[in-house]
């Protein structure tokens, strides 16, 4: 297998690479690659850790050497929030450097299945896949948008809640990547019962999670480290599956049947093509049904922004 981080020199990035490097199976490729100078240099830092991985680093404008022949690429790159912004005000840097990615990856590397971390979610998913479509190379079982920090994170607030090892939560988290349109299924937790004073309050802090550590950090960048995690654990799942490994569960942002929206994050079965099959959420909670129900617009408007922005 061979895996592409772009962004790599990111704060992200850097994690990323570092959890990869540790943990892919052994015999893959690990490229890294980012604009900034600095990236070779990480790539050699890294590759002084004894893991049967061979790793490479690439910088510069053109991240062909890193995507060519790329299994899985996970992309990270673009600029983080800062305090007082939102993802959307994101928008505009983010949206042009995930356009000119997707652009190459259809030249390059068209069958690898494509990771999007890079915020807003919520609508760079949407100009990746009209990118591609462009290009004639779109398939929709192989493009995620990584949603796995709002899993993470309700698991170790729920671990903490309730005095439980949160290694043994499991929580699917439906909808989008951003603010109201992320939706924890605290009913659907085993063997824990929330009241619905802890609904109300666990939901809203699992959705403004971001700006805790955007706040915390003082002006000194946003989530990194927990970032870093989650799109290990989603890469590493991707890896697996593509492995032939069955029964491989993530909660992704994918294009589904479009009963709610064009894209969707709801629990997703990964096998040897990508998406192997979409899963029902289930049932609701009253709460959650009608948390759902506000939170369509706001992800149909962000999905309509990405659509546009390809299509100029």
């Amino acid at each position: 297998m061979k895996v592409a981080v772009i962004g790599a020199a990111g704060g992200i990035g850097q994690a990323l690479a570092l959890l990869l490097k540790n943990n892919l199976p052994a015999g893959s490729d690990l490229a890294l690659y980012d604009i900034a100078p600095v990236t070779p240099g990480v790539a050699v830092d890294l590759s002084h850790i004894p893991t049967p991985v061979t790793i490479k680093g690439y910088s510069g404008e053109d991240p062909t050497p890193a995507l060519d022949g790329a299994d899985v690429v996970l992309i990270s790159a673009g600029v983080a929030r800062k305090p007082g912004m939102d993802r959307s005000d994101l928008f505009n840097v983010n949206a042009g450097i995930v356009k000119s990615l997707a652009e190459k990856i259809a030249d390059v590397c068209p069958k690898a299945c494509v990771g999007i971390i890079t915020n807003p979610v919520n609508t760079t998913v949407a100009i990746a896949a009209d990118v591609l479509k462009a290009k004639g190379v779109y398939d929709k079982n192989k493009l995620f948008g990584v949603t796995t920090l709002d899993v993470i994170r309700s698991e170790a607030f729920i671990g903490e809640l309730k005095g439980m090892d949160p290694r043994e939560v499991s929580i699917p988290v439906v909808g989008g990547h951003s603010g109201v349109t992320i939706l924890p299924l605290l009913s659907q937790v085993k063997g824990v019962t929330f009241s619905q004073e802890e609904v109300e309050a666990l939901t809203p802090r699992i959705q403004n999670a971001g700006t805790e550590v955007v706040e915390a950090k003082a002006g000194g960048g946003s989530a990194t480290l927990s970032m870093g995690q989650a799109a290990c654990r989603f890469g590493l799942s991707l890896v697996r599956a593509l492995q032939g490994e069955s029964n491989v569960v993530e909660c992704a942002y994918v294009e589904g049947d479009g009963q709610h929206a064009r894209f969707f994050a709801q629990p997703v079965r990964l096998g040897k093509e990508g998406v192997d099959e979409i899963l029902s959420i289930g049932e609701l909670s009253a709460y959650e049904q009608q948390a759902m129900d506000k939170m369509l617009e706001t992800l149909r408007k962000d999905i309509k922004m990405g659509e546009e922005f390809a299509a100029k």
